[in-house]
């Protein structure tokens, strides 16, 4: 069975995005990328990259890892306001919206029908990992569906933001085993757990 795996950046005070939910690494973000954290998700994870990074960092590897990736309006939106109807055309690419009624894009899937039964049914077909890139009202409407957490944690505070769950999600307290870590030079540490059987 497939395994849905939540990858996300986030600060040491658990915020993926800051306020605004504007993209941490855009022209005006906060988030660092010094070269070492570039140079792990290059090698380590190549298929999480957008396109644009892809083009500009000859990335032509499909990676090992997730074959679909799934995100909601708003972190859709991200891209769109960049000139981006698709940022991962090497993966299939579901966005998840009650209000946008059409693709933008031909190769991206709009799903209005329940994110929980639809991750059901994907876990069910063949392929590689699912890839959840956000943003926190998706992760909070999946929580119970998350197999593996892919924390890549900056060294850096906010004080406040977008944090990894939305208030969608339940009060339901879990268990994880961390499963493998890399710390790099920079600071920042890629923490990877699984989910505690229950």
């Amino acid at each position: 069975m497939r395994k849905l795996t939540y990858y996300v950046a986030t600060t040491l005070d658990g915020f993926i995005a800051g306020p605004d939910g504007d993209d941490p690494t855009g022209p005006n973000g906060f988030w660092p990328i010094p070269e070492d954290y570039l140079q792990h998700l290059v090698s380590e994870y190549p298929e999480t990259l957008p396109v644009q990074a892809r083009q500009a960092l000859s990335v032509t590897a499909e990676g090992t890892h997730f074959d679909t990736v799934l995100e909601g309006r708003r972190s859709y939106e991200i891209g769109l306001a960049a000139g981006l109807t698709d940022a991962y055309p090497h993966l299939r690419h579901l966005v998840f919206s009650r209000t946008l009624t059409e693709s933008p894009d031909p190769a991206v899937e709009v799903v209005s029908d329940d994110p929980v039964a639809t991750v059901r049914e994907l876990k069910q077909q063949d392929g590689k990992g699912i890839w959840l890139l956000g943003g926190a009202e998706l992760a909070g409407s999946l929580y119970s569906e998350i197999d593996t957490l892919i924390l890549k944690v900056g060294p850096l505070t906010i004080g406040n933001g977008i944090p990894l769950f939305s208030d969608k999600a339940v009060f339901e307290p879990r268990t994880w085993t961390l499963a493998d870590h890399s710390v790099l030079r920079s600071g920042a540490m890629i923490l990877t757990y699984t989910r505690v059987s229950s």
